[in-house]
């Protein structure tokens, strides 16, 4: 079966333009229902981020009044898979052609490190051009901004994706204050964003590009891979 790589966010704290620091980390739907999709299809899953660094936990994801009532497993499953894995491999020394594909989770950690991380760049830019499966939910669609190429041109510009929208931002309440909002800022830079009902599953696929909106969108985007890798 395939190799694939979740690359996680190493921010704990997101700064406000109100000068005040949100706690953030990774969020447990959007990474434990993916590997959970990844691993019961037979493909095995590494884990890397920025120097190796171990996000902690977005409290948020849980909270059942904010995460729903499935949190709980999801977060369980979360930290059993990275504590199985052990420590997180660094992105500077992550090949693409190690893997078949690249899945970039969110919680607001990517809005902070990723959108501008040369190494995670470096490998989005390289496994896109070798038709590798790349795959983002909810916030994750920021870490694509990094993929800038020798021209300075954003690779997945032009492309379909969906993201966390603007009105999820603030409905969700982090919207005032936020240094730029993803929705908006993805449109900016060339993309052609998609959106559904707020908090309800919505996936897009481009290519070799898969995407979800939000939080629920997770195993919807994971079994879309899984049929993408199956196929070949």
């Amino acid at each position: 079966m395939g190799r694939i790589l979740i690359v996680m966010s190493a921010a704990d704290v997101w700064e406000r333009t109100d000068g005040s620091e949100y706690p953030t980390g990774y969020w447990a739907e959007e990474l434990a229902a993916p590997h959970e999709r990844f691993v019961g299809a037979g493909h095995t899953v590494d884990f890397a981020s920025p120097g190796g660094v171990l996000q902690p936990l977005d409290r948020h994801s849980a909270d059942p009044e904010i995460a729903g009532e499935d949190c709980a497993r999801h977060v369980a499953h979360a930290r059993r898979a990275l504590g199985d894995f052990g420590p997180l491999l660094k992105l500077a020394e992550v090949s693409a052609g190690a893997y078949d594909a690249i899945v970039l989770p969110g919680g607001h950690g990517p809005v902070v490190d990723l959108f501008q991380d040369g190494d995670l760049g470096r490998l989005l830019l390289d496994a896109d051009r070798a038709g590798k499966v790349i795959g983002a939910v909810c916030h994750g669609p920021a870490a694509l901004l990094s993929a800038v190429d020798e021209r300075g041109e954003w690779i997945f510009a032009g492309r379909r994706m969906a993201a966390f929208t603007d009105e999820e931002e603030q409905m969700f309440g982090t919207a005032e204050n936020a240094p730029w909002l993803l929705a908006s800022r993805l449109r900016e830079a060339g993309a052609r964003h998609e959106q559904g009902d707020p908090y309800q599953p919505f996936t897009v696929q481009d290519g070799n590009l898969f995407t979800g909106q939000n939080p629920a969108s997770s195993a919807p985007m994971a079994d879309a891979i899984n049929d993408a890798l199956a196929a070949g």
